[in-house]
């Protein structure tokens, strides 16, 4: 089952469908329920034609409305359903010279992590021309079309809804397919959360004649064909010594070119691990002491079942005080049935990070934000939850990141 990364939360729910909400429902349950692919390819159809022609009209609370009613009642019909959506917001068919061309909005994300600040913003055109010039040669099929924004995304500036992202697949997707130059507008986009670990997205769009293959994984009866991992292991070696000279200051890994929205799950599960070894490191840098010196208090926390672990590492003899903490959330089928499970995992990268005291709460906890500023709060030694902060000798600078 696939879980959706666009935050639904804060919007209205419905006792009451309206009738496009009802037929997304009835239609996710039908593919979700299939017995074969030519039904599977019916409810498909329905699911596109519908989720389309609400997000061109720009009347897509019907979609969040039957997403909800569906992640209530019915697993698999919701992630079917969240499949569409995606799908319908990341690419479409476009008319140019007199043929159908596939459009796919692509993301190519960047793990980075930092005692600093993780920039973000526009990018040079050498540096774009560069980067398209990779992108093109050692992950997209040779008919492919490119077009990458001048900009470097931070999570908070990409978009907030899938209409929205429709719109961004269509605007990217018709420059492709000019093949030269464009401009896009990326002012007003909102302010970039600072963080020790987090993703930065260099995004785009590429266009193929419909049928051919987009990714040069596909090209089975090429000669020069390359699978996955060779085509990021190319990626790495092209664009590394290009995307260096704009994350001064930070580590990062480059990961393989592909789809937006799978992307943006593999980057939120990429990052989990860098947050607490760039924690660590910040401490142990900021506080002059050994890794060793710190210590770890981790808790569930959720309303029914754990939707993340809090990490609150320590200096305070006491253990009142939480110098820094960190958020490992849990997607999609993620639970402490996985072998290792997310704790364990949590536990040893720790470990690893030189952290060998720690403390686990055992109970669910509901999750608590600051009332001030709305970051979250964290379990201390003492039962409590508390803001972060580090100690008040240290010099002001990035005392701020969670």
């Amino acid at each position: 089952m696939k879980e959706t990364r666009i935050a639904r939360s804060r919007r209205e729910r419905k006792s009451h469908l309206s009738p496009d909400a009802e037929r997304l429902v009835a239609s996710a349950l039908g593919l979700a329920n299939s017995g074969s692919r030519v039904e599977d390819r019916y409810w498909e159809r329905q699911l596109a034609d519908r989720i389309e022609r609400l997000l061109e009209s720009g009347h897509q609370q019907s979609l969040y409305n039957a997403l909800d009613r569906l992640q209530q009642t019915d697993g698999e019909a919701y992630g079917a359903m969240v499949e569409a959506v995606e799908e319908s917001a990341e690419s479409m068919v476009l008319d140019h010279e007199g043929r159908p061309w596939q459009i796919l909005l692509v993301s190519a994300p960047l793990i980075a992590w930092t005692r600093f600040r993780i920039p973000s913003g526009a990018l040079p055109p050498h540096a774009v021309d560069a980067i398209a010039a990779h992108w093109q040669a050692h992950v997209l099929a040779r008919p492919a079309r490119l077009f990458v924004v001048p900009h470097l995304y931070s999570l908070d500036e990409l978009p907030r809804d899938y209409a929205e992202l429709r719109k961004m697949t269509r605007r990217l997707g018709e420059a492709a397919l000019r093949g030269r130059r464009s401009r896009v507008d990326v002012s007003g986009l909102p302010e970039t959360a600072d963080m020790l670990a987090d993703s930065r997205f260099l995004v785009g769009a590429l266009a193929v004649p419909l049928g051919d293959p987009a990714f040069r994984w596909q090209e089975l009866e090429s000669d020069d064909h390359a699978t996955r991992v060779q085509c990021l292991e190319h990626w790495v070696a092209q664009a590394r010594p290009v995307i260096e000279p704009l994350l001064p200051g930070c580590g990062f890994e480059c990961l393989l070119p592909d789809a937006y929205h799978i992307n943006l799950r593999e980057a939120d599960r990429r990052v989990r691990p860098n947050a607490i070894r760039a924690g660590v490191h910040y401490l142990s840098h900021a506080l002059a002491i050994e890794p060793g010196e710190i210590r770890a208090v981790v808790a569930p926390f959720g309303d029914d079942q754990v939707d993340e672990y809090r990490i609150g590492l320590s200096v305070d003899p006491d253990g009142d005080e939480i110098a820094h903490g960190i958020v490992w959330p849990l997607f999609g089928a993620e639970s402490e049935d996985d072998e290792p499970s997310p704790l364990e995992r949590i536990r040893e990268i720790l470990r690893d990070a030189g952290i060998s005291e720690q403390r686990l709460w055992p109970d669910l906890i509901e999750s608590e934000y600051c009332e001030d500023c709305g970051a979250p709060l964290f379990p201390n030694e003492n039962g409590e939850v508390v803001h972060a902060e580090m100690p008040v000798d240290v010099e002001p600078g990035s005392s701020h990141f969670h």
